[in-house]
């Protein structure tokens, strides 16, 4: 499992695109993971043909396992992942071959460097093994543990990875107790689980378990009839979000305003575009002329636009805007943005929200279209939601809620008649943004969006 960067440590294999005896080349993509970030799709660095797959589809894998290995001819090492690790053993000389390039994903070589680094917290006393590890770099990864157990002692630290030793601190499980069930005799999540308490615990914590060969969390609500209880892992974008909303909501101080207004003129440019030849096979909707009045917005107030750097204790003010446009998957909420949307013409925003909605449909945003964004917009209005609080996406000032667009009794040139009417929600670091600053911001939207023609006279 390569290392995707940002500090991630695990990922879930979504889908298997070879089997045991398919060809291979150097290039070709073998598998779909989902990390905390987004689904990405792995090429194999190798030509040859596939031994086996060290995981099926729905297992979460830590960051340096093996998941795959390749016979490339000749050398049989690529192929002996399970089990002869006793191969390499009689040639200690063999570090030089690190150089060389390693079975393993993407260019993933730090695998080997931390299993050398267990090698000698685990028998500091038996001098000789200590060549072992160095020794079996031309194989996987996984086979220098089955070495290590052979030579280190009953007491000697026990093997896990460093998730797994966060997750046994966190539990205040001590991982000298617990009975070991992964490969090679290292400790797995599940045995941590199992090991937070002997009855009541253990059993719902082994529960999630069947659920992890699901390839995604909708499909363990499938349960036996007259359950009383389900239980559906946390991993992935979800896990990922939820960690950032908590982060969020407890670090930056949330001050939220409320404005309700007549969007009717709005709604009567959305038609009038749709039938604009400019904007011919274009997607025009409400939501396109809220982003664009968002964009003049923060052209009027632009200190909206920044973030808090905790180190430095300083503001930094942004002076371009990637605008970020939740969105809700089978995975969970993501917020891919649009890069440099201030610079966008209303076709280009037309076409720019049209490719993130459809790329976000297929699960296929990638980290780097979640990453970089100043401010966000969340439409609950699509689900019959008249407003709501949202949660600040981690790094940015403030975010729009944009309510649902009803018909109403509304006052209008003295007179009560059925006008649209919706309500915008502004959420904002108050560290950052004060309550005038704020109150002109959502005040601009709202008279962009009632008075459309604002967007002429103050563009």
């Amino acid at each position: 499992m390569p290392d995707v960067g940002e500090g991630l440590t695990e990922a879930e294999i979504l889908k298997w695109y070879v089997q045991p005896g398919d060809t291979v080349s150097d290039g070709q993509v073998v598998c779909e993971v989902e990390t905390a970030k987004a689904a990405v799709e792995l090429p194999i660095p190798f030509d040859g043909t596939v031994h086996e797959l060290r995981f099926p589809e729905g297992t979460t894998v830590d960051v340096g396992e093996v998941i795959i290995s390749v016979n490339v001819g000749g050398d049989e090492a690529p192929v002996a992942a399970p089990a002869p690790a006793a191969l390499p053993t009689p040639e200690p000389e063999a570090e030089p071959e690190q150089t060389g390039r390693q079975p393993v994903l993407v260019g993933y070589g730090v695998a080997a460097t931390s299993t050398k680094r267990r090698a000698r917290k685990t028998a500091p006393v038996a001098a000789p093994a200590a060549p072992a590890p160095a020794a079996v770099v031309p194989a996987p990864a996984a086979v220098v543990p089955e070495q290590l157990n052979g030579h280190a002692p009953a007491a000697a630290r026990p093997l896990a990875k460093p998730p797994v030793r966060k997750l046994a601190k966190d539990l205040g499980v001590d991982l000298a107790t617990v009975t070991p069930t992964g490969p090679d005799g290292v400790i797995t999540r599940e045995d941590v689980h199992a090991a937070v308490a002997p009855a009541p615990v253990a059993a719902p914590a082994e529960t999630p378990a069947p659920a992890a060969e699901a390839p995604a969390a909708p499909v363990a609500v499938a349960v036996e009839p007259g359950a009383r209880e389900t239980r559906i892992p946390v991993k992935g974008v979800r896990k990922a979000t939820a960690a950032a909303m908590v982060g969020s909501a407890f670090t930056a101080p949330h001050v939220t305003e409320f404005v309700t207004f007549d969007i009717t003129r709005t709604m009567k440019l959305v038609e009038e575009l749709r039938s604009d030849k400019d904007m011919a096979g274009l997607r025009v909707n409400p939501l396109l002329i809220i982003a664009k009045a968002v964009l003049v917005a923060a052209r009027r107030n632009p200190d909206i636009n920044a973030s808090w750097d905790e180190a430095a204790q300083e503001i930094v003010l942004k002076h371009y805007v990637n605008l970020g446009i939740a969105a809700a998957t089978p995975r969970g909420l993501i917020v891919p943005n649009i890069k440099d949307a201030h610079a966008q013409t209303l076709p280009e925003l037309s076409r720019s929200l049209s490719e993130l909605v459809a790329t976000a449909r297929e699960g296929k945003t990638t980290p780097a279209a979640m990453q970089g964004g100043t401010f966000t917009i969340t439409n609950v209005g699509v689900f019959g939601v008249d407003t709501g609080t949202p949660i600040l996406n981690p790094g940015e000032s403030a975010i729009l809620a944009v309510g649902a667009i009803k018909l109403q009794p509304w006052v209008h040139k003295g007179k009560v008649k059925p006008r649209h009417v919706t309500t915008l929600a502004l959420s904002f670091d108050h560290r950052l943004v004060d309550g005038e600053l704020g109150s002109r911001f959502l005040a601009d939207v709202a008279a962009i969006l009632e008075q459309p023609k604002k967007l002429m006279t103050w563009a």
